[in-house]
């Protein structure tokens, strides 16, 4: 996870001091890439304890198509509590525009779709799950960060690129790499495919100010050999996958180091 490491010091070298939503403030650069190689080992980071079983919830719960943090809340996953009203619902976010977006004459479900086109057609430049959107962004507690995924075939090997608009690298970024990586390799699976790379395309890569001594900490500690993900073989349909079905392993990182959420 040096290339991790080298995002934090790009961002602290040639970022700008920039006000924002929440009233922090950042420092901020704009368009940035890193490339992770899944054969390398599963890109989770060392340099601080990143809690995988927050990241396996969240993504079954979007895969679910769930809107409300009743099931994360009750898998002790609380990073959506900020923005959830009382009912706990968060408006039509991922999973919504994932599995349900609302077309003139019909409701797509985009996930089922992409694999469904991986399978068939896998040399299409159409595979994408798209979670920007416009007309429903105003009812969205929080609109989507990661907005814009696209799959690409390869020989025998599946690759991801995720494009996020709005990237806390502290706190946020660290959880979706091991988010899309963790997809891809179980849309990997149920489509037949090797696991290639992700690839992770920023817009706003920004380091909120009261995360500056957090990072810089991390940025004096050794990366460490990373782990390995273990999918459940058996599993044929991505819908089937529930948290035991993923097993983390060989996960040696540094201490956990708190940071509060801007919101």
């Amino acid at each position: 996870m040096k290339n991790y490491l080298n995002t934090i010091k790009h961002v602290l070298e040639t970022g700008e001091l920039k006000e924002d939503r929440t009233g922090t403030g950042t420092i901020s650069t704009f368009g940035y890439q890193n490339r992770y190689d899944l054969s390398e080992g599963f890109p989770l980071l060392t340099t601080k304890k990143v809690y995988f079983k927050g990241v396996v919830h969240e993504l079954l719960w979007i895969i679910s198509g769930s809107t409300n943090i009743k099931y994360l809340v009750d898998n002790n996953v609380n990073i959506w509590n900020e923005w959830a009203d009382e009912n706990g619902e968060l408006g039509p976010v991922y999973g919504k525009q994932w599995r349900r977006w609302e077309g003139k004459d019909s409701t797509v479900d985009q996930l089922n779709n992409l694999i469904e086109g991986i399978k068939s057609n896998p040399s299409s430049r159409r595979h994408i799950i798209n979670a920007w959107n416009v007309a429903d962004v105003k009812d969205m507690a929080l609109p989507p960060c990661h907005a814009f995924i696209q799959f690409y075939v390869s020989g025998n090997k599946l690759s991801c690129q995720l494009y996020q608009r709005s990237a806390d690298l502290f706190l946020g970024v660290p959880f979706n790499i091991a988010s899309y990586s963790l997809l891809l390799m179980m849309v990997a699976q149920v489509t037949g495919y090797e696991v290639g790379e992700f690839i992770h395309s920023f817009g706003d890569l920004h380091i909120y100010t009261n995360h500056l001594e957090q990072v810089k900490e991390q940025i004096t500690r050794e990366a460490r050999k990373l782990p390995k993900v273990k999918l459940n073989k058996d599993i044929k349909n991505i819908e089937d996958f529930t948290y035991d079905d993923i097993i983390l392993e060989d996960y040696d990182p540094h201490p956990a180091i708190k940071g509060k959420v801007s919101v």
